[in-house]
């Protein structure tokens, strides 16, 4: 760095970053961060293409360590990703004919959650199963493995994309191979009749769809809300109706949606504020053709 300068350096080691290839920072985890580190100066990945083949051959299988869906524990199983078929498949035995899941690469994302899943290296990927959010966790010993599945998985959303969408350029592409969620944590819930008394729930927002766990670490969502933009006539409001009752926590959130009222409550007022800010900004945005077809498909549980 001292004898080339930082643009001369980057310009040498940065010169064959994929389009598709995670470029972290400062607030993504150290994992992202030491392995971008290593790939470009220890390794060399970007000035030699063909040390990117473990993530960019179109096909990897390898074993990760996975959360068992009902005991918690984590199992050693087979990953196989394959762009041909447009999958991410997973196999209890390594000699298993049939796979437990396939995950179509369409509606796949993967995030980094090393604090949620208790690992360094712990990446949550989840798909659509008939319309539903399916959580699993996974990860590797090895940092760079788990870098590599990865990018593996962006890079095969890319080219999914890049098929679905001829006209589009790289750019347009690279902000949906893999995203982060808006705003995950605790809140109290009521029922649709808002009767019944508050339940404490872990909440993800993703995108437009919120989700509501019993734990953070649940493979399917106890129920999910779409959130729609204000010209289709969803709105964020703090506080509850006057009359409300049964909630223990006093920082209240009303979402107004064509349907129906969802009222939530927070325990601190930050949390409040950090929760309406990222609702308004959902609420905010016109939603996109493809988002009114996933409104009119869209089950929540009550």
């Amino acid at each position: 760095m001292a004898s080339h300068g930082n643009d001369a350096a980057r310009a040498t080691f940065e010169s064959k970053v994929p389009s598709f290839y995670y470029r972290p920072t400062f607030s993504d985890c150290q994992l992202l961060r030491e392995q971008w580190i290593r790939a470009k100066y220890e390794r060399q990945e970007f000035v030699h293409p063909e040390k990117q083949e473990p993530y960019s051959a179109g096909y990897r299988e390898g074993l990760l360590w996975k959360r068992g869906r009902d005991n918690g524990q984590f199992l050693s199983r087979k990953f196989v990703l394959t762009e041909r078929e447009g999958a991410l498949k997973y196999f209890n035995r390594n000699d298993a004919k049939d796979p437990k899941a396939i995950m179509k690469i369409e509606h796949l994302n993967a995030t980094f959650q090393p604090a949620k899943i208790g690992h360094p290296h712990g990446l949550q990927v989840t798909y659509l199963k008939d319309n539903s959010t399916r959580n699993i966790f996974i990860y590797h010993e090895d940092g760079k493995e788990i870098v590599d599945w990865f990018n593996a998985l962006r890079a095969a959303r890319f080219h999914y994309l890049q098929v679905a969408f001829p006209g589009a350029s790289d750019a347009d592409l690279v902000p949906k191979l893999s995203r982060n969620y808006l705003k995950e944590g605790y809140m109290e819930k009521t029922g649709p009749k808002q009767t019944e008394g508050f339940r404490k729930r872990w909440f993800t927002m993703d995108d437009r769809r919120l989700m509501y766990f019993k734990d953070p670490l649940d493979a399917f969502a106890r129920g999910e809300v779409f959130i729609g933009s204000k010209e289709s006539g969803y709105t964020v409001l703090e506080g509850l109706p006057p009359s409300t009752q049964g909630h223990h926590w006093l920082h209240g959130i009303t979402i107004v949606t064509p349907d129906r009222k969802f009222l939530f409550t927070c325990e601190t007022e930050s949390d409040q504020r950090e929760w309406v800010e990222a609702f308004r900004k959902v609420v905010d945005r016109p939603m996109l053709p493809q988002e009114y077809a996933v409104e009119a498909h869209f089950k929540h549980k009550p």
